[in-house]
């Protein structure tokens, strides 16, 4: 959903990026990422590698753009990456399920 809301708000998004040090020519990737990695991790297609992805681009984003340092209520959405990062590293480690993609024998 997050992904699917940049590109409802393209122009806002990327001027926050850029607002932040991040170019704004990375937001394609961004909803590439957040939308096709969300479905992939949910059908469980290549789900090690993209937990990975998904895993690293949470922490990143975390430091990035939720600075709870300088304004205490970005907590919230820091602990909420933080949360995920763990979540798509259990991911990485134990697989996909065994009803995935990543599972079925052809």
């Amino acid at each position: 959903m997050s992904g699917m809301g940049k590109i409802g708000n393209y122009a806002g998004t990327q001027a926050g990026m850029e607002s932040m040090g991040v170019p704004g020519m990375l937001l394609p990737l961004v909803i590439v990422l957040e939308v096709l990695g969300g479905i992939a991790i949910v059908v469980g297609f290549k789900a090690r590698p993209i937990a990975l992805l998904l895993a690293g681009f949470g922490v990143l984003s975390a430091i990035i753009f939720h600075n709870f340092l300088s304004d205490p209520s970005e907590m919230n959405s820091f602990m909420k990456n933080i949360a995920m990062a763990g979540s798509f590293l259990l991911i990485f480690v134990h697989g996909a399920g065994a009803d995935s993609f990543d599972n079925k024998q052809y």
